[in-house]
């Protein structure tokens, strides 16, 4: 059977005088409409946010390999790689070197990059939000291979890699917010 074979359609004689199977059904159909109308906004608003992604890709840079990476160029590259995020200029950033953790099979350098709105009323501002990237070195991988970058923002447990998510500066703005409600609350 390829398809293509003649079929038969069977006509039915049916009643045409409304019946109570019929109202149901007209109400039935009013709720299908309502759902599939949902489904096709949803399916259209995931359409545009895909192409606006392809208008805007996200941004990432090329790390460096196993064998090129040093401490300080970890820091370099994290900092390169800050600058490809889109975040206005009245924020300021910090990052600092924290330790090297000597695991069974690999090396992790750890990076804090501390963020902070400073004004001219408060150059030093009480809060900071912190991001915390972690550099990761496997001992057997070969020297040409690039090394495994992950980062996470303080207070949340969503771990970014590098080109995988855009940066939203909501993210900083929110620990901000949540630290400044804090201090608030607490009389010294």
């Amino acid at each position: 059977m390829d398809g293509t074979e003649d079929f038969k359609i069977q006509r039915m004689d049916v009643d045409p005088s409304p019946t109570s199977q019929e109202t149901d059904t007209e109400e039935d159909n009013g709720n299908l409409n309502e759902l599939a109308l949902a489904v096709v906004k949803s399916a259209v608003s995931a359409a545009v946010k895909t192409v606006a992604e392809e208008e805007k890709p996200i941004k990432n840079i090329k790390w460096v390999t196993h064998g090129e990476f040093t401490a300080e160029r970890g820091h370099k590259q994290i900092e390169e790689f800050i600058l490809t995020w889109e975040y206005q200029n009245r924020w300021v950033y910090y990052i600092e070197f924290i330790e090297r953790e000597d695991l069974v099979h690999s090396y992790h350098y750890n990076y804090c990059v501390r963020w902070s709105i400073p004004t001219a009323k408060k150059p030093m501002p009480q809060v900071t939000a912190s991001a915390y990237f972690t550099i990761k070195i496997i001992k057997n991988k070969p020297l040409d291979m690039p090394i495994e970058v992950f980062y996470i923002f303080e207070g949340l447990s969503l771990v970014h890699r590098p080109g995988m998510t855009r940066f939203q500066e909501k993210w900083l703005r929110d620990i901000i917010e949540a630290k400044n409600t804090l201090m608030e609350s607490i009389s010294f």
